[in-house]
């Protein structure tokens, strides 16, 4: 038998009784915590695996070929791919140098972070945009012409096709540096669960902190079929909170619906995420309680009631025209097929129960029950 109602807790956090999803692979646990702290329910699992740099062969040979022929121009476009590719090229005895060879280049860094580890290098950057944008970098290379130069891209986990042929076009001699590149994790049971909570209805949001996870989790969805309900989750009823632009890219050519927040920084992410996914619940005003719905609970007057998921899919029924009353026929399609008549009733009055105020679901004789609005729904 399911259980009515698993936790009642006074709470202020803002994404109490919301399930999120953590993709990452690196970080994850930071991100994981964030999130909690802001009282959310975590499922995490990595939709990609990190090849060890030090194993990396094609970066060392771009890393060889780049100190015996230095770029006019080196491209830094993020902090850790930056100490990363130093780090590796010590492994293999080639850092000083490659370093030495980075100091007859001009080196642009596309943010603070990457400006940074171009410092703590030991080397000075020429210029960097405010904004941590590709496309300002773009902008900059092309206002002053590349004609003839050799610029040479740290790449940030995925290929740049539109930077690097827009950089080939104005005569650039364009050299990719693939540092931390991607591939699919080596254990994809706990992505193949994670997909599966999603299609299913477990989780309200899901975070992504690079392109290439979100690259990776439709890769997976379409290796095992299921990322027609995936796309369709994550268009209709799962928030997408990536941590800028640039991560957004693989899910925008699919018509997912993205947001993400001014600064590309994971405690950014967490903070918005915590003020747009309540703000998709409108609180109602309910037998003078202000109650708001959640991913799997119910807030009433500051109180989170975690149901059931099959409570739950009643609630939510009640809720999509609050105050207009659901049939029992209806209700009944939210309790599985076994279900009988008999069991809209049982259901409703564990609801009550676990609301703590009957008078929140109101009984409206010979037609159904509704939730008793202290106002006319709009």
């Amino acid at each position: 038998m399911t259980s009515t109602s698993t936790a009642a807790e006074t709470t202020t956090a803002p994404l109490a009784g919301f399930t999120v999803a953590v993709t990452a692979a690196r970080r994850a646990e930071e991100l994981t915590a964030l999130l909690h702290r802001k009282g959310a329910q975590v499922i995490a699992a990595p939709a990609l695996r990190i090849v060890p740099l030090s194993d990396d062969q094609r970066l060392a040979a771009v890393s060889e070929q780049l100190t015996r022929e230095p770029a006019d121009i080196v491209i830094a476009t993020t902090g850790i791919g930056f100490r990363g590719w130093v780090e590796a090229c010590e492994t293999w005895g080639t850092a000083e140098p490659l370093l030495a060879a980075m100091r007859s280049s001009r080196l642009l860094a596309r943010g603070p972070k990457a400006k940074g580890a171009i410092r703590a290098a030991g080397l000075t950057e020429e210029w960097s945009p405010p904004s941590e944008s590709s496309a300002e970098v773009l902008d900059y290379l092309l206002d002053r012409g590349v004609q003839g130069l050799r610029v040479a891209i740290q790449l940030h986990g995925e290929p740049l096709p539109d930077f690097t042929a827009a950089l080939r076009l104005a005569g650039a001699d364009v050299v990719e540096v693939p540092v931390y590149r991607w591939t699919q994790p080596e254990q994809t049971a706990p992505l193949d669960r994670l997909i599966e909570s999603v299609t299913t209805g477990g989780v309200d949001a899901v975070t992504f902190t690079s392109a290439p996870a979100a690259a990776g989790l439709l890769a997976r969805a379409k290796a095992t079929d299921t990322d027609p309900a995936l796309v369709h989750a994550l268009r209709h009823d799962v928030m997408v909170m990536c941590v800028g632009p640039v991560t957004a890219r693989p899910l925008m050519v699919h018509d997912i619906p993205t947001l993400w927040p001014d600064r590309a920084r994971i405690g950014a992410q967490v903070r918005k995420l915590a003020q747009e996914l309540p703000a998709r619940f409108p609180t109602l005003t309910v037998a003078g309680h202000r109650l708001r719905l959640r991913g799997h609970a119910v807030m009433v007057e500051g109180t989170v009631h975690t149901l059931s998921p099959t409570l739950m899919r009643v609630m939510r029924t009640l809720a999509q025209r609050p105050g207009q009353v659901q049939s029992r026929t209806h209700l009944l399609g939210c309790l599985g097929e076994d279900a009988d008549a008999h069991a809209v009733e049982s259901a409703v009055a564990r609801l009550r129960t676990a609301l703590g105020d009957p008078k929140i679901i109101q009984t409206v004789v010979k037609r159904g029950y509704r939730l008793a609005l202290d106002t006319d729904p709009c």
